[in-house]
């Protein structure tokens, strides 16, 4: 059984990871794709840098959830325990860091409730409408 656990774990780790990188990848097409629609190096930097932290969120978030299934699997000392404690303190800091720097606000004090995943949702769909609104016959 522990085996499947750590099977699990190592899972939601490749997907943490793999989300950071979809979400780089993601961040850097939709901030070409503003610079080619000559909103200007400011709207292109705005969007990649919020679009890059929102992926950021997204892998610690996930990263978070694969720790706390490790603890499932260990053997509970107490060694292990601080260590989790700390890894998990370190990465919700980090996580809420980035939030408050994306957002500009408090993660308590914002009036809806937003996950990295849905930033980064609300980034492809203001592209997508940005997109919409460009003429065709504009190169």
């Amino acid at each position: 059984m522990e085996e499947v656990f750590t099977a699990v774990a190592v899972g939601f780790e490749a997907v943490g990871a793999a989300a950071m990188i979809v979400g780089f990848v993601i961040a850097i097409v939709l901030g070409a794709r503003s610079l080619a629609r000559h909103e200007g190096g400011t709207a292109a930097f705005t969007i990649l840098r919020t679009t890059l932290g929102a992926a950021i969120l997204l892998g610690l978030e996930v990263l978070v959830a694969a720790d706390l299934i490790r603890t499932i699997t260990s053997k509970p000392s107490l060694e292990d325990a601080a260590i989790l404690g700390i890894i998990v303190l370190i990465r919700t800091l980090l996580s809420m860091s980035i939030q408050i720097e994306i957002e500009g606000t408090l993660p308590w004090r914002r009036a809806l409730l937003r996950s990295g995943g849905q930033m980064v949702g609300d980034a492809v769909a203001r592209d997508r409408a940005a997109q919409a609104a460009v003429p065709a016959d504009h190169p």
